[in-house]
């Protein structure tokens, strides 16, 4: 636990250093009408940095599919496509911090994960929490950087 504050702390300031001296473009996808009103942005990008908020992953209902591989598979697409918004491909994906209320789903998310990852996998972090909003079983923040042309 105190490692993962400590982890939340320097990404934090991390975050605060780089916003300090930079533009900031912020990053909405179009979101349902019972979630329009919501109090974040998709993603902020800094310079060259994407600082990606929690996405869960939900069906058109709002809520979260009956399969633990189809909620995967959602909740990543929704990273995807906030990350390609931003002007980046997942391979600019530099970290990941996966939130699961149930641990014997890591190789559930693991299999779905792989088929969007290949070879040199982002940094991660794959941490158990009691329960998500909506009832996800899944949360997924990170950052990625766009890579030099």
């Amino acid at each position: 636990m105190k490692s993962q504050r400590m982890f939340v702390a320097v990404l934090f300031l991390t975050a605060c250093l780089a916003a300090a001296g930079a533009d900031r473009k912020f990053i909405v996808k179009p979101r349902p009408a019972d979630a329009q009103a919501l109090p974040f942005s998709d993603a902020v990008l800094v310079g060259n940095t994407l600082y990606i908020a929690g996405h869960i992953g939900l069906e058109k209902t709002g809520q979260p599919p009956a399969g633990a591989e189809d909620e995967a598979r959602l909740v990543i697409e929704g990273i995807k496509s906030t990350v390609e918004a931003a002007g980046m491909s997942m391979e600019d994906v530099v970290s990941l911090q996966i939130f699961c209320t149930d641990l014997k789903l890591y190789e559930t998310f693991n299999a779905v994960y792989k088929t969007y990852f290949h070879g040199d996998y982002p940094a991660r972090a794959f941490i158990g929490t009691d329960k998500l909003v909506r009832g996800g079983r899944f949360e997924v923040m990170g950052i990625a950087i766009k890579r030099a042309q």
